[in-house]
């Protein structure tokens, strides 16, 4: 059975016009306003088909970095392609085989550790700036002021900020 399966397109720089062109003639795509993501539905028995099929039918007309599905698989797995050198690719394989392990599964860890990583160091960042306000503010305020920071921001629509806001009333109320 043929399941649609959403694709995210990373590409490794904007695409020109001619070449989103050309590459929409093959696969419908949309693209976001720098043209450095695309997003593509692909019919395929599994996600692992929808992405394989798509790198092999658009690798040639973009500059693919990266293929994703757009949301996570029964099991809760967001997949990725991404396609090595021969060099990387042996030295991924003789990384793996010395810790005894498969390429795949070494790359996954790797990956993950990394994604990891990467939202600890997060976490650290924001908890060193909430201890630099709390330095000059209580700690009640600066809930009080995160509350209502992130209650303007459920009540505005996408894209806007009060600062956009205030810019457009005041042109839009200028006279010349």
């Amino acid at each position: 059975m043929r399941r649609r399966h959403a694709v995210e397109i990373i590409l490794t720089r904007p695409v020109t016009r001619a070449e989103l062109h050309r590459a929409c003639r093959r696969v419908p795509l949309a693209a976001n306003a720098d043209r450095t993501r695309l997003m593509a539905v692909r019919g395929a028995k599994s996600s692992r088909r929808a992405l394989r099929s798509l790198r092999h039918e658009l690798d040639r007309l973009l500059p693919i970095d990266v293929l994703t599905t757009h949301y996570p698989d029964a099991s809760g797995q967001v997949l990725l392609n991404v396609a090595f050198t021969r060099t990387m690719h042996s030295t991924i394989c003789q990384v793996a085989t010395a810790r005894g392990r498969k390429p795949a599964d070494f790359l996954a860890q790797a990956v993950v550790g990394a994604l990891e990583r990467a939202e600890q160091a997060r976490t650290r960042h924001l908890t060193r700036q909430l201890q630099d306000l709390l330095v000059d503010h209580t700690p009640e305020a600066l809930l009080a002021c995160a509350a209502r920071v992130l209650l303007d921001r459920r009540r505005q629509p996408t894209g806007s900020s009060p600062e956009a806001d205030d810019l457009r009333r005041s042109t839009v109320h200028t006279t010349p």
